[in-house]
């Protein structure tokens, strides 16, 4: 059986993302699907929008004020995204999953450490074996995802924003290790394979883009039963259960360079998502085989991560550079000393 038919066999078909209404987003990428909101209703501004020259940038961070309502006089119940500014990323904390809603990353050669660019003194080449898993003492207690949940889980600490992308400083790396950046991942044919080749895609875009934004996002996406109706179901780790085991994880990334160096404000973006389940994929695999709309993701998860001008002004990633994986096996070098030094663990 072909690799692409395996995966969308045995691993939930992505193409029924979150029910018929996104099926049919699947089926017609023609298809407009309209989006009607109340007076009442508060949109929240993209993660990413253009800035004045053209070009996209950061949008500021979104507060949540309280709602001046007499029925919440003793409390706002929530539910409270707690919003992480770390050195290398931000993110969202899901406090009713224990694990981030998603992360968000700005990627260039200099904050891969490949620009040639002196760290500042006394701040040495970071080490992930110096760096170790964390609970998140920022978080209250009884939301925290805790070391003890993964114990004999049978699935891997895995990081949504790699520890490879944190080249600035230990501090940087050691923050990736904290659990509020982690989600349970299946380890052998996922997290130590096919994902960690996505994640080291996304840092090579850097040699073809000069900046490179990438969002993690975990999703709980339905699959069909035998009755016909689709259904969401997840698993639990911890004792008592606390953690939720994803059954999706998307990969969104923007890609921006200059059009000519002759006008270096003026941008040619790229965008592009991919969804893959939380399963044993092959190798051979092809990405472009998990593409997805970028709308399709957003509904999915609730995110609004592009405004309509940067989806409206890019071009596909695939269709700007190679979506392509390379297979390198990172936890073989672990195994293997002499190989360390040549392959450069996620």
């Amino acid at each position: 059986m072909p690799s692409a038919a395996i995966i969308h066999a045995a691993c939930f078909a992505v193409g029924a993302v979150v029910g018929g209404g996104v099926v049919s987003a699947v089926a017609s990428s023609k298809r407009q699907i309209p989006i009607t909101a109340s007076a009442n209703t508060s949109v929240t501004p993209p993660i990413i929008e253009m800035g004045q020259s053209g070009g996209a940038r950061l949008s500021n961070v979104v507060t949540i004020s309280a709602l001046s309502s007499p029925v919440l006089k003793y409390g706002h119940p929530g539910p409270v995204p707690d919003l992480l500014v770390r050195k290398a990323y931000t993110a969202a904390y899901d406090r009713r999953l224990r694990h981030p809603a998603w992360t968000a990353e700005h990627l260039t050669l200099a904050s891969l450490g490949k620009s040639g660019q002196q760290r500042p003194s006394g701040d040495g080449s970071p080490d992930r074996s110096n760096s170790t898993f964390v609970e998140d003492e920022s978080l209250p207690a009884m939301f925290r995802a805790k070391l003890q949940d993964y114990f004999r889980s049978g699935y891997d600490r895995g990081h949504m924003v790699p520890a490879a992308d944190a080249k600035l400083s230990q501090e940087a790396m050691d923050e990736t290790f904290l659990l509020s950046n982690i989600a349970p991942q299946v380890g052998v044919g996922f997290n130590r394979h096919y994902w960690a080749y996505l994640e080291d895609w996304c840092r090579r875009l850097t040699g073809s883009f000069s900046d490179v934004y990438v969002f993690t996002i975990p999703l709980y996406l339905p699959r069909k039963d035998t009755d016909g109706k689709f259904r969401v179901t997840y698993e639990l780790i911890g004792s008592p259960p606390n953690v939720a085991v994803p059954t999706h994880f998307a990969k969104v990334v923007l890609a921006s360079r200059p059009l000519s160096p002759s006008t270096p404000d003026a941008l040619e973006i790229s965008t592009g998502a991919f969804v893959l389940p939380n399963a044993i994929i092959p190798d051979d695999a092809p990405l472009e085989s998990f593409v997805i709309p970028i709308d399709v993701v957003e509904r999915a998860a609730g995110l609004n991560l592009f405004s309509d001008a940067v989806k409206a002004n890019s071009k596909h990633i695939c269709k700007s550079t190679k979506c392509d994986v390379v297979v390198r096996r990172f936890d073989d070098a672990q195994k293997r000393p002499e190989m360390r030094r040549a392959i450069s663990a996620p």
